[in-house]
């Protein structure tokens, strides 16, 4: 056990003004800190004031981390605490504005840097982090962060902020997380120009280079922390994402959060929006603005979801239509990639989303592409116009990017529309007086539950099974009071409870078809998982003393 000053320093360790007097004399730290002492509710309540104090949502999110820095215990407190309240600070949308701020709010390093000229060395980076035991790795290489492009080594909130939410939505333990940047450069002009950019000053390494790198990273974390390590990739562009994971997913415990993690949250809206259109998901015709990772994620996973159904996956692929950048995917378009061209139709081409909208008549769309307003009042109203309930999906983030708003949905719809973002929106009255909470659907109801389950059975790799049950389970977790209130994610104050339950289906699963790795299986898996949560509560450090009877002593020291 650490002593003296080192105590207050480590945040895994220090718990401020809350060390007893016993703790501070026994661990040498007493005159160190004021003589006042403070229970744990109370240093909750003083952030909160000092929070709500701060004039902007940067300063919020520099203050919070600035907490993570100096007591982790008393910061995640605060994040379930109300989570609803503080996940749009330490993740999106807010988290946007801090990556592209990050050489501003950099205070210390958090996570590992690793960069194209470390190659033939990571092994050896890697004992450089203190932790001998990492459970999972989020990382990126920071060329597409959120709707935001290319944010080189300021990419690196977006691990920070992931693994946060594994922690406080999941309950994983943080010394066992570790947020890595793969820092190959940028091509973004403003930041190899910007004096306070604290990443490689040179244009993206590609090719070769950039693969051997990946794939010495990928051996090297899973020769130090085992094959059970999650590696979840995080905000890597099209053209590796798709490449990354379909090299990478049956060799090592591995998952895209753009792709399948956005996917489960879409198909889960879907899924608690059929409960109100009152039919099968094989009946919908789906539209997708954007076809980049997201998009072809969820399609892929909305084609299995109807193969469940029944459909046969050719009937299934026909109901799904996509626009990309040059306007909707179909047969006669050339230089398709090959997961486009699985999504393209006979159709005449056609450019203009709203012309497309009339010619398709989708009965849900979803947009996906970063577009901010791409979804126009005629848009709207169209879709009102041949469809008793039109599904609009709002996924961009964060919520500049955002396809339309949750109030511009529900006016130009009439209040019929069925409406999900992916940042979140505030509740809109109508004139009618009915009052609508739209669901936000975020990755943060997938992405903690899964890698608990996955980490709690020992999942050697992730199925996109996993991601239909996960999407099953949350679509599950929303009740009709929620659905009447337009709500088709359960409210994110149960997001510990919902990724619990994620958790214990994938164990169950796993267990059952052979494919988890610790035994023996245990007999109640919820209680065994939840014997896993980190908890938030500060632990003891007082010494167990005690003296022996007296009589002993007086025997044992020749002093009768």
């Amino acid at each position: 056990m650490k002593r003296g000053y080192e105590v207050t320093r480590n945040p895994h360790l220090n718990k401020g003004m809350a060390f007893t007097l016993e703790e501070r004399q026994q661990l040498n730290i007493h005159g160190l800190l004021p003589p006042c002492f403070l229970s744990q509710d109370v240093q909750v309540l003083r952030i909160l004031v000092n929070f709500e104090r701060q004039t902007s949502d940067l300063d919020r999110y520099i203050l919070l981390m600035g907490l993570q820095d100096r007591n982790e215990k008393l910061f995640y407190k605060v994040l379930t605490s109300n989570i609803e309240r503080f996940m749009p600070i330490v993740y999106t949308p807010t988290v946007g504005l801090a990556c592209q701020q990050y050489g501003l709010a950099f205070r210390r390093p958090r996570g590992l840097f690793i960069t194209i000229h470390d190659r033939g060395h990571i092994a050896t980076m890697l004992k450089s982090w203190p932790e001998d035991t990492i459970r999972a790795i989020v990382v990126t290489d920071g060329e597409r962060i959120l709707g935001l492009g290319d944010l080189g080594c300021y990419g690196m909130g977006i691990p920070v902020g992931k693994l946060a939410l594994y922690t406080a939505c999941g309950g994983m333990k943080p010394q066992e997380c570790l947020p890595v940047i793969l820092d190959v450069g940028t091509d973004n002009e403003e930041l190899l120009r910007d004096p306070l950019y604290i990443g490689l000053r040179h244009k993206r390494v590609r090719g070769k280079a950039y693969n051997d790198l990946l794939d010495e990273f990928m051996q090297a974390v899973t020769f130090r922390y085992g094959m059970n390590c999650l590696i979840q990739f995080e905000d890597f562009a099209n053209a590796n994402a798709f490449r990354l994971l379909n090299k990478y997913r049956n060799k090592y415990c591995t998952f895209n959060d753009d792709i399948q993690g956005t996917a489960a949250v879409a198909v889960a809206g879907l899924l608690a929006a059929l409960r109100i259109t009152e039919n099968k998901l094989s009946d919908h015709t789906i539209l997708f603005q954007g076809a980049g990772e997201a998009a072809l994620g969820i399609a892929n996973l909305i084609v299995m979801a109807m193969q469940k159904e029944g459909t046969p996956e050719h009937e299934a692929i026909k109901k799904i239509w996509m626009v990309d950048s040059k306007g909707l995917i179909v047969k006669e378009r050339s230089s398709l990639t090959t997961e486009k061209e699985r999504f393209a139709h006979k159709h005449d081409e056609m450019k203009n989303l709203e012309d497309i909208v009339r010619a398709i008549k989708p009965t849900v769309l979803i947009g996906v592409a970063a577009i901010g307003g791409a979804f126009t009042k005629q848009i709207l109203k169209d879709m009102a116009s041949f469809n008793k309930q039109p599904i609009i999906f709002a996924l961009s983030n964060p919520t500049s990017k955002a396809e339309c708003s949750a109030e511009q949905c529900y006016q130009m719809t009439e209040g019929r529309g069925i409406f999900a973002s992916g940042s979140p929106f505030d509740p809109v009255t109508l004139p009618s007086g009915r009052t609508f909470y739209p669901g936000q659907g975020n990755n943060a109801y997938v992405f903690p539950g899964v890698a608990l389950g996955v980490v709690s059975c020992g999942l050697r790799y992730i199925s996109e099974d996993i991601f239909l049950t996960t999407a099953e389970v949350i679509a599950q977790q929303v009740s009709k009071k929620h659905l009447e209130e337009g709500r088709l994610y359960p409210p994110l104050v149960t997001i510990r409870d919902v990724s619990l339950k994620i958790a214990v289906k994938i164990a169950e699963e796993a267990y059952s078809n052979k494919t988890a790795s610790f035994y023996p299986e245990p007999e109640d898996k919820e209680a065994f998982i939840r014997s896993k949560i980190y908890s938030t509560d500060y632990d003891n450090f007082v010494v167990d003393s005690y003296v022996w009877p007296e009589e002993a002593m007086k025997i044992q020291t020749g002093n009768p």
